[in-house]
């Protein structure tokens, strides 16, 4: 749970709050509520948020080093407050000089202030006036803005912001007897006074940048208190202001270490690099064989020189070896690997971090048609979580996520795929027991469209989904979520057609229905996952959406892109209700809606989908055109549009399919336009690397 924030909660400085319940029972035995954030840290912990107390000793940078967000809940004397009675609300000056360093190296903290601060005998000021803020020494009322009432509860008044977001579905607040800041002027304000309060219009809560870090600042402490955070939007607010101010973790880095495996598969990728040329489209040598001969040799030395770092791999990499010598032996025509296929099991050693060589002639999907030889050396990402939901929930044997360590040319595209059915056999395997999807580059692709579509449309992310975008390490765990869920849609459900139809002659909006589909079923069970407590679902459902809202259409020729469409009709769908805006040049959207709008179009498709099943072939391709043209407007030469009196009698299914215009859904205006902004940003995604 690396990408995930740790938190630590300081309890070492005569705190009024604790995370631990029996501390708190202890604290405050008649109303325990009044001293307790546990509850607080158990929506941090259902976040996927690491959450301790630190409850002796001083803070020192090695103390936060290992931390991403550290918190301070009002530290109090004594005689003010209830507290945890360890340690001085004091924070000596080398400590307050470590705080700052935590912040300034990229750290985040969490201060909760008071009413009336000044009393309480902390120097929690001293501290906040290192990032410019202040705390006033004044208790706020507001006798028409208050909760149950009450003048000194005050509710909150949201700010508007921009960029990343905090209050996103969390835009109700009340301060308990708060008092009010001072920041400085390049701080985010989140919630003020209202214009009717004694102050007005003065801040409650603000957001500071420092150096690398965050800070985040509240004039009151009880709003998140077990007895406060079920009210309004504090547990979100919680949750948004402490995965926004946590450290963004750094990507990984190669291993270290692998000096000599690593020159030897730079040779082999040089052997296999300069054998392409000599390949013909099906594999074959066509010019220079001698040469070819030497290079085939040479890979094969290769291959033999890097099994023993990777044993688990023995019996393949002989038979690839086998294969290639072989294939010199028969002159190097069109190559057969049917027996080193059959001999590569990943699907049997789905172990994390567990690595392979693989060597191939085979075409890359979305990359080149041509069966050149390649080689890549992957990485099978398989964390625990991961793998207990496979045995568990969502079964699915051939499923194996997996990263790039390195790889020649053929992936220096836009292929993201291994499948077995590329490489050159002399005959199919009955059936194929694997595919590897590399999460990798997936996941790197995502963040690259995602951010710049989200600073092109003056979209304000809120902070789980701009930590989605700014971390790779959390968009790879996503992603094999995301298709461990959806490559097992493929056969379940409603399936009035053979799923997997890629090469059968049909509309290619079925294509995008069914791709659509997969997606719109693994959002809803990232829905159902994130209510029992999986906290990669959350960034699951801000993958799919983001993917099919901003790459998906605007990626690729309009040629028959059926992901491009189904893309176009999620958003052309939840726009149509009102869930997703463009207004003023600023796309929005109700965060508190999608959910719903993404499990109302599912209904559809699978109503179509189930519909089927009594419906001709043709009478189905009808209703998928109009479902998808309810949302998205046909091509205005369309014949499909007109109806079944407009298609041709004859020639079933070819002539029907033929009438089918390469771009049968054009894109809108808005995608139009946001196509040519984004153009520089889909190309150099091209082989990305993570």
């Amino acid at each position: 749970m690396r990408a995930f924030p740790r938190v630590l909660f300081d309890e070492a400085h005569s705190e009024s709050w604790t995370i631990r319940r029996e501390v708190a029972e202890t604290m405050n035995p008649g109303h325990p509520d009044d001293n307790s954030y546990a509850r607080a840290a158990d929506v941090l912990r259902r976040l996927g948020h690491t959450v301790t107390a630190h409850t002796e000793g001083p803070i020192t940078p090695a103390l936060l080093t290992g931390q991403d967000v550290f918190v301070i809940a009002h530290p109090s004397a004594d005689r003010w407050e209830r507290t945890t009675g360890l340690g001085s609300p004091v924070f000596p000056v080398e400590e307050l000089d470590a705080i700052e360093e935590h912040v300034r190296g990229g750290g985040g903290l969490v201060v909760l202030a008071e009413c009336e601060q000044e009393k309480y005998g902390s120097n929690l000021t001293d501290l906040l006036a290192r990032f410019g803020v202040g705390v006033e020494h004044l208790t706020v009322q507001d006798p028409r803005n208050a909760h149950n009432g009450v003048a000194a509860w005050v509710l909150g008044a949201p700010a508007a912001t921009e960029g990343e977001n905090p209050l996103a579905g969390a835009r109700r607040a009340c301060f308990y007897r708060a008092g009010v800041l001072t920041a400085p002027e390049d701080a985010t304000v989140l919630f003020s006074t209202s214009p009717t309060a004694d102050p007005a219009g003065r801040p409650l809560a603000v957001a500071v940048r420092h150096g690398e870090g965050r800070v985040v600042v509240l004039a009151d402490s009880d709003l998140f208190g077990d007895d406060s955070i079920g009210d309004y939007d504090h547990a979100a607010l919680w949750g948004n202001l402490v995965t926004w101010a946590a450290r963004i973790p750094a990507a990984r880095t190669a291993a270290t270490g692998e000096t000599e495996a690593r020159a030897a598969f730079s040779e082999l990728k040089e052997a296999v690099e300069a054998l392409r040329p000599l390949q013909a489209k099906d594999g074959s040598v066509e010019r220079d064989h001698e040469r070819a001969a030497e290079l085939v040799a040479e890979i094969a030395g290769h291959v033999t020189r890097l099994a023993p770092r990777f044993p688990h791999d023995e019996a393949y990499l002989a038979a690839v070896v086998a294969d290639l010598n072989r294939w010199a032996e028969q002159g190097l025509g069109v190559p057969d690997f049917l027996d080193s296929l059959n001999a590569f099991h990943p699907d049997t050693q789905r172990v994390d971090g567990l690595e392979h060589l693989v060597v191939f002639p085979m075409y890359t999907q979305n990359g080149t048609t041509f069966r050149y030889l390649e080689a890549v050396w992957i990485r099978t990402v398989w964390p625990e979580w991961l793998a207990e939901l496979e045995r568990t929930r969502y079964d699915n044997p051939l499923f194996v996520p997996i990263a790039f360590e390195d790889f020649t040319s053929g992936y220096d595209t836009n292929s993201a795929v291994l499948f077995p059915e590329t490489v050159a056999v002399r005959e199919t395997p009955p059936r194929f027991t694997w595919g590897g999807i590399f999460c990798d580059r997936e996941a790197a692709r995502f963040r690259a469209v995602s951010g710049a579509a989200a600073s092109t449309l003056k979209l304000a992310l809120p902070p789980d989904a701009a930590r989605l975008v700014a971390s790779q390490e959390l968009a790879q765990d996503t992603f094999v979520l995301w298709d461990l869920i959806h490559d097992r849609t493929h056969s379940h459900g409603d399936l009035p057609f053979d799923p997997f139809m890629i090469k059968q002659r049909m509309p290619y909006w079925l294509y995008s229905l069914e791709e659509l589909r997969c997606d719109l079923t693994a959002y809803g069970e990232a829905v159902k996952l994130e209510a029992e407590g999986v906290p990669h679902a959350r960034y699951v459902q801000l993958a799919i959406l983001f993917d099919r809202l901003f790459r998906f259409p605007i990626t690729g020729e309009r040629v028959r892109n059926y992901d491009g469409l189904g893309g176009q009709l999620l958003f052309a769908y939840l726009h149509r209700n009102d869930i997703v805006r463009w207004t003023d040049n600023r796309l929005s959207i109700d965060w508190t809606r999608v959910a719903g709008g993404v499990a109302d179009l599912r209904a559809e498709v699978e109503k179509l989908y189930r519909d089927g099943i009594d419906r001709s072939k043709l009478a189905h391709w009808l209703a998928a055109h109009q479902l998808v043209a309810t949302y998205v407007e046909p091509h205005p030469a369309s014949v499909w549009a007109r109806g079944v009196d407009a298609l041709p009698v004859e020639g079933f299914p070819k002539a029907v399919v033929d009438a089918v215009l390469p771009d049968e859904f054009p894109l809108s205006m808005f995608y139009e336009a946001l196509r040519r902004k984004l153009t520089d940003v889909i190309d150099s995604t091209k082989g990305i690397r993570a």
